[in-house]
């Protein structure tokens, strides 16, 4: 396993603004790629060579959609291999619970606290996994990784935030706030930035103050 420069810790966790992993999922509609496409830019505005790569589904029929985004002095492949995930944001619980296993030994599982049934289960065909048996898998899961709590597992209301704010749409840009407060070597102001340039004139403020919410809700939870 590659390793990593680490210049600071937060929550327990080594972090560096240089060299991360990121895997985003989530269910078609829920804003996974816009998502992605704010923190590979993110990363380019920091100087890195960054890579991206998406895979859509289903995405039209609420299937899963993912993206891969790698940040380094140099990157060689836009796809990250099984254990080498540092960030695994996750936009719905199942899809945290589905791309678990990518995550690194001491990586980070953020994840919407949030439920989308799945086309199996909205058919009848399978059932929404309860938080009972959601616990026993994540357990086996880490165990296989890397041996019991060695991946932390934060959880965001995000939806429920976002709708107090009147918006349920932008969930995603809370989670992106959570997120940036997990990587203190990255100004707040850049992530703003970026924002600001990939949403609509007239939705900027809204995701801002999204944003700033998130970053908010994780430095009070971490």
């Amino acid at each position: 396993m590659k390793q990593k420069r680490c210049d600071s810790i937060v929550g327990g966790l080594q972090v560096s603004a240089l060299e991360q992993n990121f895997l985003l999922a989530g269910v078609g509609g829920q804003g996974t790629l816009l998502a992605a496409d704010v923190v590979a830019l993110v990363g380019m505005k920091l100087g890195l060579d960054v890579k991206k790569s998406e895979v859509h589904g289903m995405a039209q029929r609420g299937g899963s959609v993912t993206s891969h985004v790698r940040w380094g002095k140099k990157v060689a492949s836009p796809l990250i291999e099984p254990g080498e995930v540092d960030f695994m944001i996750a936009f719905e619980r199942l899809e945290g619970l589905r791309y678990a296993h990518m995550t690194r030994p001491g990586g980070v599982l953020l994840i919407n606290d949030y439920r989308i049934a799945p086309v199996t289960v909205a058919s009848g065909s399978k059932i929404y996994p309860s938080e009972v048996d959601e616990e026993l898998a994540y357990a086996s899961v880490v165990r296989s990784v890397c041996g019991d709590n060695c991946i932390e597992r934060m959880y965001v209301p995000a939806v429920a935030i976002a709708q107090e704010m009147g918006n349920s749409r932008v969930n995603n840009i809370i989670i992106l706030g959570a997120l940036s407060a997990l990587l203190p070597d990255v100004p707040e102001e850049l992530w703003l930035e970026v924002i600001s340039e990939r949403v609509p004139s007239r939705y900027v403020q809204l995701n801002r103050t999204a944003f700033t919410t998130g970053r908010a809700y994780m430095q009070g939870h971490s």
